[in-house]
C-alpha cells in the first residue's frame, strides 16, 4: 500500500488532513500477514455499503458471524431527532447494508432496534434508519416501553450488578454492535462500549452512580456481539451527542470492525484525534472495560490491517 493522503475531509465541516501515516501513528499497530484473520480492520476511502463490504471480507466474511437460520439483531445508535448529515445517529445506509450481508448469509430474521433518548418515532424517521432497515428487509422495533425489557444479572459489574435488557436481544442468536463515532458531553466519547446504553431501560443509574463505570458494566453481560463496526463515514467531533449544526461533524469515510470493543474503541479515538482532540484517558469506561478484561488498549499487541479503497 502506497503511504500517502487518503482524505480529506469536507470543506464545509472543517478542513483536515488524516493520512495513512498519521493513521498508523494513531492506531499503533502491527503489520499483519495476508493469510491471517486480523483482530481489527480499518477501511478508509468509500462509501458506507463499500467500507463494510471489505470489512467483513476481512474478517472472514459475513458467514463467519451469522449461519443459516439464525435470528439477528443490530443495535445501531438512534437516540436523537436529528438527520443522518449531524453524524448524531449510525449512518442509515451503513445499517442497510449490515441488513442485506445477514439476509444474504441466511439470517431468518433480522430486528433493528434501539432506546432513543428523543422521541422513538421521529429518532426512527428522521435518522434514515427505519426506512433503510425495512427497506433492506429488517424488522425494526420499538423500545421506548419498559414491557419490551426483561431484567439479567451482571455479576461482573463494579457499579451496575442487573440491568433491564431489550427482549430482541436476549432472543437473538446473535447481535451487531453498529454505533457512530461522536463526541459526548457526559461521556467524553460515544462509541461502540456507550452503544450498550441503548440495549437497557433505565439509564438513571447510570447517570447517578459514576457514568464512566456503569458504561464498562454493561458491556460485561455475557452475551457479547459478534462485531464492534464502528460507523466513522461522518463523525461529530464535538457538540455531542447531539451537535448543533453541520459544521460540528467531519467526513472522515472510514469504518472500524473488530469482535475486542475496548480495541475499537481506542483505535477510533485514535482515528477521532486526526479532527480533534481527544485524550484516551479521558474517556475513563474504556480503561475500566480493560480492567474487567473485556479486551484491551494496547493496539501494538493485536493484528490490524488498514486498508484505503
Amino acid at each position: 500500500m502506497k503511504r500517502r493522503d487518503f482524505l480529506k475531509t469536507s470543506a464545509a465541516v472543517g478542513v483536515a488532513a488524516l493520512t495513512f501515516d498519521n493513521l498508523q501513528a494513531a492506531m499503533n499497530t502491527n503489520t499483519i500477514m495476508a493469510e491471517a484473520v486480523p483482530d481489527m480492520v480499518a477501511v478508509m476511502g468509500g462509501e458506507p455499503e463499500q467500507l463494510l463490504e471489505r470489512a467483513l471480507k476481512e474478517m472472514g466474511g459475513i458467514g463467519k458471524y451469522v449461519k443459516k437460520g439464525q435470528s439477528v439483531v443490530i443495535k445501531p445508535n438512534i437516540g436523537w431527532d436529528k438527520k443522518p448529515e449531524f453524524a448524531a445517529n449510525t449512518n442509515p445506509d451503513l445499517i442497510g447494508a449490515l441488513v442485506k450481508q445477514c439476509l444474504n448469509a441466511g439470517a431468518k430474521k433480522v430486528t433493528v432496534f434501539d432506546r432513543t433518548c428523543d422521541n422513538w418515532q421521529k429518532c426512527y424517521d428522521r435518522s434514515g434508519i427505519k426506512k433503510a432497515a425495512e427497506d433492506a428487509g429488517a424488522t425494526v422495533l420499538p423500545a421506548h416501553d419498559e414491557s419490551y425489557f426483561k431484567e439479567v444479572s451482571l455479576p461482573k459489574g463494579v457499579q451496575l450488578k442487573s440491568a433491564k435488557i431489550h427482549k430482541a436481544l436476549l432472543e437473538a442468536d446473535v447481535w451487531f454492535n453498529v454505533p457512530v463515532l461522536k463526541n459526548h458531553d457526559g461521556a467524553q466519547m460515544s462509541i461502540a462500549m456507550k452503544n450498550y446504553m441503548g440495549i437497557v431501560f433505565d439509564r438513571g443509574f447510570f447517570h447517578a452512580n459514576d457514568l464512566q463505570q456503569c458504561i464498562a458494566d454493561i458491556c460485561t453481560w455475557n452475551k457479547k456481539p459478534v462485531l464492534n463496526i464502528i460507523d466513522a463515514y461522518r463523525c461529530l467531533r464535538r457538540s455531542g451527542p447531539q451537535g448543533r449544526s453541520v459544521s460540528d461533524t467531519s467526513v472522515l469515510k472510514a469504518l472500524i470492525i473488530s469482535t475486542d470493543i475496548v480495541a475499537a474503541d481506542t483505535a477510533a479515538i485514535g482515528l477521532f484525534n486526526q479532527v480533534e482532540k481527544m485524550d484516551v484517558n479521558l474517556v475513563k469506561h474504556i480503561a475500566n472495560g480493560e480492567k474487567l478484561k473485556l479486551g484491551t488498549q494496547k493496539l501494538d499487541k493485536l493484528n490490524v490491517k488498514r486498508i484505503k479503497l
